[in-house]
């Protein structure tokens, strides 16, 4: 089928032929689930290369930069692995092994369950040493149901087919394709894509790697403006509605756009029954635990946090945004010294997603901190001296979504009151529930180890990391993606639902990673047993594009040969 182009009648058309396969699609045999699977992965790893190369020209790199890495990991590799995990998850449902057989659970202090995620095998302890991951339930599931608290889909009997609209997002560019791999594959829907107008131009990639399935009436992709997504959006031939995007895009579908959409939120009277999952993004913390830190480590972590910012331009739903520091911490000068070096050492980056410089202008205008401009042609920004105490601060309750690093002070003058204070200023005045970081030195966690697990705990986001930035999350295909759970409608903040999440929990609370404080070799004189070198996501990674290419042609045919050239790129980076 030929792809459709604001033509209302041919989207009409094609909602009509995706009810009529719905169904079929439901029912359909798990090994012929994880035929289609193959197929799919087959697909990207043909398409993978021009897939990266139109990305890169699109956002003013060369394939020949480091940076190009993040096309690489952002593009078609966050998809294979994703593929990966979700083919072991069909081939147990459909031979009778449990879902988590091989995964620790363990009960947290609280009672709450815990389910080990990552790694799980020795490939990926070495892929990505010394990073591991855990999910936590909901706190009303118990120990022992766990298990049974996996795939609904699959263990509901005769399910019941659904069409899906998917609202791609611009920035990332797996993650459309990721979106409609969890429709189609973890809640049992076929799925209409609409592209973004700012990356529809891989659209035809897309269409190839769901060219099976588009011929067999299990996939439609669409192109146009906001008024083909609101024509998708009210029709009813629609059952779910899953956007990527931001709160104003969520309320427009809920409640209506404009001055109507506003009085239909206050008032909670929605225009659409259908249901809408989304994720959102949100004003993203660090939080930097006071420790005693040597020169290297100081500009390591100054590395770590302005790639956090920095990686993908600034253009990312999990991008951090305010970086928190304690005022008792008597390196806090020089840390900040060090992330302005890196700052005004980062060449300029195309601000390629619209109204960057307007919003940092405006936000800017009615702030309370001292702005820092780092370099002449599409310059980064810094942020400091941020009130936290000021009320309706713009970099505390938007998602600026640019190239702004924001910095506050909290007080606190032990580690156990600043991370309190810590946890509880980006519960109450950050806005949105995506992910929060944690940056804690090795001694510091040992000494305070209980403090480090409240904050954990503590914090209400949907992602919480230490000593790695949420985004890992993003790639960690087994870590449910999405906001901290409960948020209403009227109050969306970073969304509802969960994507990714190829275990298929059906009640996570949240994702935990962690990571070494110093990279390899450095981490084994600190007491860190890992050799994980400088993570790809750093933008200072000189190798990034090489081990982003590498880790494409190890997922089309993993071995150890692959490993080893994956891990020596790594190295050299």
């Amino acid at each position: 089928m030929s792809a459709i182009h604001s033509d209302t009648a041919q989207i009409d058309a094609a909602l009509r032929d995706l009810q009529l396969s719905k169904d079929r699609w439901a029912s359909l045999p798990i090994v012929e689930r994880i035929g289609y699977l193959d197929t799919i992965k087959d697909n990207i790893v043909r398409v993978a290369r021009p897939w990266v190369e139109a990305v890169t020209a699109a956002k003013g790199l060369t394939m020949d930069q480091p940076l190009a890495g993040e096309a690489w990991t952002g593009g078609p590799f966050a998809v294979l692995w994703l593929l990966k995990d979700l083919r072991m998850t069909l081939v147990r449902l459909s031979t009778g092994i449990p879902v988590l057989d091989g995964h620790q659970v363990r009960t947290l202090p609280s009672g709450q369950v815990a389910v080990d995620v990552f790694p799980s095998n020795f490939d990926e302890s070495i892929l990505f040493s010394g990073l591991t991951a855990e999910v936590w339930m909901d706190p009303g599931v118990a120990p022992d149901s766990v298990e049974d608290s996996t795939a609904a889909f699959y263990r509901g009997g005769q399910a019941k087919g659904i069409v899906s609209v998917v609202l791609g997002a611009g920035n990332i560019s797996s993650i459309p394709v990721l979106d409609v791999v969890h429709a189609l594959f973890t809640s049992g829907s076929v799925a209409v894509v609409k592209m973004n107008p700012l990356n529809d131009y891989l659209g035809p990639y897309f269409e190839e790697v769901f060219s099976e399935m588009i011929a067999d009436g299990f996939v439609r992709f669409v192109y146009g403006g906001p008024d083909v997504g609101s024509h998708l959006t009210s029709s009813e031939d629609v059952d779910l509605i899953h956007v990527t995007g931001g709160a104003s895009t969520y309320d427009a579908i809920v409640y209506g756009a404009g001055a109507e959409g506003k009085i239909n939120r206050q008032n909670d009277a929605p225009v659409t029954t259908t249901r809408v999952t989304a994720e959102l993004g949100g004003v993203t913390p660090v939080i930097v635990v006071p420790g005693k830190w040597t020169k290297r480590d100081l500009r390591f972590q100054a590395e770590h946090v302005v790639s956090q910012k920095m990686h993908n331009a600034g253009f990312n739903c999990v991008a951090a945004q305010t970086l928190i520091l304690s005022k008792h911490w008597d390196q806090a000068d020089d840390f900040l010294t060090e992330i302005r070096r890196v700052m005004s050492e980062l060449p300029g980056r195309e601000p390629y997603y619209p109204g960057s410089a307007e919003r940092c202008a405006t936000a800017t205008a009615s702030s309370s901190g001292t702005l820092e401009v780092f370099g002449d042609v599409n310059p980064r920004y810094l942020v400091t001296d941020l009130d936290p105490d000021a009320e309706n601060e713009p970099w505390f309750t938007k998602e600026i979504f640019g190239p702004v690093l924001t910095v506050t002070t909290l007080a606190g003058d032990t580690v156990e009151s600043f991370l309190e204070v810590a946890a509880e200023f980006s519960n109450s005045t950050l806005n949105g529930t995506l992910g929060a970081n944690l940056i804690i030195d090795t001694k510091s966690q040992k000494t305070h180890s209980q403090a480090l697990e409240r904050a954990i705990a503590d914090l209400q986001y949907g992602t919480v990391t230490v000593n790695v930035w949420s985004g890992a999350a993003y790639f960690m295909s087994r870590c449910p993606w999405g906001a901290f759970p409960g948020h209403t409608r009227q109050d969306i903040q970073s969304g509802t639902g969960t994507v990714h999440n190829a275990l298929m929990f059906d009640r996570p609370q949240k994702s935990v990673v962690r990571g070494g404080f110093a990279e390899s070799p450095r981490a084994l004189l600190k007491g860190e047993f890992h050799i994980g070198p400088k993570l790809v996501y750093f933008v200072t990674n000189k190798q990034a594009h090489a081990v982003g290419e590498k880790l494409i042609d190890y997922c089309d045919s993993p071995s150890k040969v692959k490993l080893a050239k994956v891990a020596a790129s790594a190295i050299r980076g």
